[in-house]
């Protein structure tokens, strides 16, 4: 059995079928469940034999991302597992219409925790991941630092360039960061990605992971970055740059398709993930050469040197990060406004993050 969520389908065609237990191994319907076969349908309806059996089958549908849900867990289920597959507030979102694409997410948020669970199953230390973030923003350091602090699963140091910033401008916000701080000083005038390769040059993690300043991160971003890397075998992950929040417009939207019509999913190999979000093991990171010594686009020419570096990318779901956007002339990725409105799922006002970014 596939043990791994790619393939996913964030739209599933059919309803819920069974998942039962028979005889020596769980079933769907009475056959083998076979996952390729199961990404179609919405979910699965567990029904508990009345003796213990073991879960290992169970978990590995959840490990692959096939939702799972029961109306009541029996007593010798794990409290953890029993409390998810109980949890049924994601079926009560209609699946037709114009709330389809919320109860889609909801679907999709559910999934990933079970996924989380299955996947920390099986015991591991908690991965080295140096943190990598270039500002040119003092006053965005100490945001971005909290949030840092909050992510869970990983040990984390950070590596903070200073971009045309004076370290005595950020100390208050490094010295009261829980987190190992090392930083570099660069002048305005080095390209951005040259400051990111200086911080980079003083990482002792397994892992290099990227972080904006502006963005928004959830508590898992970088634990469930490193289960996908993990779990897809790959060298290079990221996240699909999903939700936005339009600072002007005051709203959040989210996408799932590019502005061509094309879908945009998770759970996949691609060319393309969300440049804030990039993670790679340090050793891959100097085989492809570091970040490119551009003031501009860093992430986009990245990934095109990891594919020429026969890099394998994945991307995994975006439901633990949220893109800031303000004015085009904010960012170095420049698009206007009417763009992300126009390729948008859905449109909330205020800051609508998905569940998973645990967001007050």
């Amino acid at each position: 059995m596939s043990v791994t969520p790619c393939g996913f389908a964030r739209t599933p065609e059919k309803g819920l079928a069974r998942l039962h237990w028979a005889d020596t191994d769980w079933a769907v319907e009475g056959l083998p469940p076979d996952v390729a076969a199961l990404r179609p349908l919405r979910g699965l309806e567990v029904e508990w034999p009345d003796a213990p059996v073991p879960l290992d089958g169970l978990l590995g549908l959840a490990a692959a991302g096939v939702p799972l849900t029961a109306g009541h867990a029996a007593p010798w289920v794990p409290a953890g597992l029993a409390a998810l597959l109980t949890d049924r507030d994601w079926l009560g979102h209609a699946s037709d219409g114009t709330a389809r694409s919320l109860a889609d997410l909801r679907r999709e948020e559910h999934s990933v925790r079970l996924r989380r669970f299955a996947h920390a199953a099986s015991p591991q230390n908690n991965p080295q991941v140096s943190i990598v973030m270039a500002t040119k923003r003092p006053g965005l350091v100490g945001v971005a630092l909290a949030q840092m602090e909050r992510q869970r699963e990983v040990a984390a140091e950070v590596l903070l360039g200073l971009h045309g910033v004076a370290f005595e401008q950020v100390r208050e916000a490094v010295e009261s960061c829980s987190l190992p701080v090392r930083w570099v000083e660069a002048d305005a005038s080095v390209p951005f990605g040259e400051v990111l390769n200086q911080a980079a040059a003083l990482a002792s993690g397994d892992c290099l992971a990227k972080w904006d300043d502006d963005d928004w991160y959830g508590p898992r971003h970088l634990a469930d970055l490193f289960m996908a890397l993990t779990y897809a075998g790959a060298d290079v992950v990221g996240t699909t740059a999903e939700f936005f929040y339009l600072e002007p417009l005051k709203a959040t939207i989210r996408r799932t398709t590019f502005a061509s019509g094309a879908s945009y999913p998770s759970e996949v190999w691609a060319d393309h993930v969300a440049g804030g979000t990039i993670m790679v093991p340090r050793e891959k990171f100097q085989e492809i050469g570091g970040f490119p010594g551009l003031p501009r686009a860093v992430d986009l020419e990245f990934l095109k040197s990891a594919k020429k570096a026969d890099a394998r990318i994945y991307r995994t779901h975006g439901l633990g990060y949220v893109l800031r956007r303000g004015l085009s002339g904010d960012h170095t990725w420049q698009l206007p406004l009417a763009h992300f409105v126009k390729v948008a799922a859905n449109q909330w006002r205020g800051f609508r993050p998905s569940l998973l970014m645990e967001a007050a």
